[in-house]
């Protein structure tokens, strides 16, 4: 189908993405966004083979390339124990490989191509609800008023969406973020997402995240923190954390130092939930307003890049919204539950506080995790790639 009258809510990653795809297979798309302008939020994620599939084929990927940085490897301890050690390179052939960016620069990037597509944008629209009138709906705002009806409203507002059944549950933990500059000269590989564990209630992280378009690298910071203890942990001030955080990790100085203010770290807080079934009559929600997990197998935008195709493939294809979007359920609905059961079997390894989960991690999953074919399957695991979703959506393996 062509010339559907679509409305996508929400301006991240997923509602840009979602709004290019469905714009260049014909569709009349208006995308709503809550802000006076649209801004990304968080720090540093990374682009995985099945994320750079789909931005090739938007033709965005050299320019994610060109302002992030390669990974290689992830790579993590427990004191001296190597708990962690996934390499790209255990998947075969040189093309696959992670790309750490901050989200800054992936949104400017589908931001700047929404601008040049002249796809219209509302912004300062809070977005409460919709309400279906025969076969279309209307979303409703904040402030009472009403949209024109649609066709198709797409729910790209996230985790927290309005438009979504209440559902799943907050997770215990979250993560402190800061974006940092890269310290020069310093232990840290520029290839690779490290971090340090002490059981499974502390962790901290470095990842690499390019220059967007700047001159100098930059790197993101991250530091779990239960929900519950965020208030504690601003009273406190950030010396007691600084040293706690030294004292784990000591080659971090450098990036504390620049650290002056508590504002310079953003707390992000996660949920598990997946809704039982993410259509509703012209309503659909996808990424994580469908399914949200925590960061722990770092899927999240990759999953909502690869809802976002699949959306625009199946409503293209079909000669009626509905069956398009059950065709694009289809196409996504496996892997989808596969990363949310994996997720959930891992997280508690590397955020909870039991103490049973990080001994057997730490002498048991840790050396066999460097045996094959562990080592493929963990970088497969990383990747998005089991399931093969590439072949369920009809994509291409990015060169």
């Amino acid at each position: 189908m062509r010339g559907l009258n679509i409305a996508v809510a929400g301006c991240g990653p997923c509602g840009l993405a979602t709004g290019l795809f469905l714009a260049r297979s014909g569709q009349r798309v208006t995308l709503f966004e809550r802000f006076d302008e649209p801004q990304p939020i968080g720090s540093g994620l990374i682009i995985q083979p099945t994320g750079q599939a789909v931005l090739a084929e938007l033709g965005l990927l050299d320019r994610v390339k060109f302002e992030g940085s390669r990974i290689d490897r992830l790579y993590g301890r427990a004191g001296k124990r190597t708990v962690l050690d996934v390499r790209y390179r255990s998947l075969g052939g040189a093309t696959r490989y992670g790309i750490g960016v901050h989200r800054s620069s992936l949104f400017d990037t589908l931001h700047d191509a929404v601008r040049s597509a002249g796809i219209q944008l509302r912004t300062g629209m809070t977005i409460a609800s919709s309400v279906l009138e025969q076969n279309q709906r209307r979303l409703t705002f904040a402030d009472g008023s009403r949209s024109e009806p649609f066709d198709l409203i797409v729910d790209a507002l996230g985790t927290r969406s309005l438009l979504a059944p209440a559902c799943g549950r907050d997770l215990a933990y979250g993560a402190l973020w800061a974006t940092l500059d890269w310290p020069e000269g310093s232990a840290f590989d520029q290839d690779a997402l490290q971090q340090r564990y002490r059981r499974s209630s502390v962790m901290a992280g470095v990842l690499p995240i390019g220059c967007g378009r700047g001159e100098r690298l930059k790197g993101a910071f991250f530091w779990s923190l239960r929900c519950d203890r965020v208030d504690a942990w601003r009273a406190a001030g950030l010396a007691p954390w600084k040293a706690e955080v030294r004292e784990l990790w000591p080659a971090c100085a450098p990036l504390l130092d620049q650290i002056e203010r508590a504002e310079q770290l953003t707390f992000a807080r996660y949920a598990h939930r997946t809704l039982a079934t993410p259509v509703k009559p012209a309503l659909v929600h996808i990424g994580d307003a469908w399914h949200s997990a925590s960061p722990q197998l770092g899927q999240g935008a990759n999953m909502a890049l690869l809802d976002a195709w699949a959306l625009a493939k199946g409503v293209e294809a079909a000669d009626a919204v509905t069956v398009g979007l059950e065709r694009a359920v289809a196409m996504r609905h496996s892997h989808v539950r596969l990363y949310q059961a994996l997720t959930a079997l891992f997280t508690p390894v590397y955020q909870s506080d039991s103490r049973v989960l990080p001994v057997l991690r730490d002498t048991l999953v840790g050396p066999i995790s460097k045996l094959w074919p562990a080592t493929w399957i963990q970088a497969a695991m990383v990747s998005g790639l089991i399931g093969n979703p590439l072949r369920s959506c009809g994509l291409p393996d990015p060169d």
